[in-house]
């Protein structure tokens, strides 16, 4: 019985899951020059293999093959979202991956925005130790990883290219986000299930985004029509925010909520002394958002 290129077979531990290597694989990423390009993130995520490995032999070449195998972040983001978007034949997984290599490496804010994801992943989703964890099975970060080359098409006209990465990723992931949104660095799509954005919509850095929000417009409008999210917000799980409105920095929107006005964070009392101090220290313990703990 013939396999196609997108199934995973027993080669999985030898080569990606497009039958290709970048370079030589090896376990313990000696010789790959993986661990000591210069690109902290990449390094750091190739250190995470090699421990995760050492820890457990059984995933020792799976991960080799998926990210020790390639010679850079996006060449690895590139050979994993193909394998996941691939459409047997119809949507051929190493043209896919060609495509998506191509966007992202024609927009270098979309490879920093990639590596301030990782980052915010590790450090605020207490189940997510590792940035090569977040890589290889976050859907939320998968999905936005796809959005940024969709988007990076959408931005040089190349509409249907775009259209169909954000058509692929929503039925893989889960999660709908026009090509046309404008998304910062430094987000997490926790859970990311039925997360839906829109076309005109912007989510500035730093944003926490639970599952099942949705950022829609009111269809009562054309043109500029869908929220514009600032820095450091937390949305939580269920809300809608509806229209062109303003979600001001540091805000949290709890969950179920409808919004379809704009909202800014409530301001904090001032408070004085060793009181105050103790609140500035608590503030940085949040696992979500820089705008403070949940209350």
């Amino acid at each position: 019985m013939a396999y196609s290129s997108c199934r995973l077979s027993n080669s999985i531990y030898r080569f990606m899951p497009d039958g290709i290597m970048d370079r030589p694989v090896s376990v313990t990423g000696k010789g790959n020059g993986c661990c000591d390009s210069g690109d902290d993130v990449w390094d750091e995520m190739c250190a995470e293999v090699q421990e995760d490995a050492e820890a457990e032999p059984l995933v020792g070449m799976f991960y080799a093959g998926l990210v020790l195998s390639r010679p850079s972040l996006e060449a690895a983001l590139a050979a994993h979202l193909a394998a996941k978007l691939c459409i047997p034949g119809a949507l051929p997984q190493g043209t896919l991956r060609d495509l998506l290599a191509g966007a992202l490496e024609a927009h270098p804010e979309a490879s920093r925005d990639t590596r301030a994801d990782l980052l915010a992943v590790r450090d605020r989703d207490p189940a997510c130790a590792k940035m090569v964890h977040c890589f290889l099975y976050n859907k939320g970060f998968l999905a936005l990883q796809a959005h940024r080359a969709a988007h990076a098409l959408w931005s040089e006209g190349r509409t249907a290219a775009a259209l169909l990465l954000q058509s692929r990723a929503s039925e893989v992931f889960g999660v709908d986000i026009h090509p046309g949104a404008r998304i910062g660095g430094g987000i997490m799509l926790d859970h990311a299930t039925g997360v839906v954005i829109g076309e005109t919509a912007v989510v500035e850095d730093d944003v926490s985004i639970l599952h099942a929000v949705t950022l829609g417009g009111t269809r009562k409008v054309s043109g500029d029509r869908h929220p514009k999210v600032g820095d450091g917000v937390l949305i939580g799980a269920g809300p809608s925010v509806l229209g062109n409105v303003r979600i001001g920095d540091g805000a949290k929107i709890g969950a179920g909520a409808a919004c379809s006005e704009t909202c800014l964070a409530e301001p904090r009392p001032r408070r004085s002394g060793r009181s105050r101090r103790h609140s500035r220290k608590t503030s940085q313990v949040s696992p979500w958002s820089r705008a403070g703990p949940i209350t």
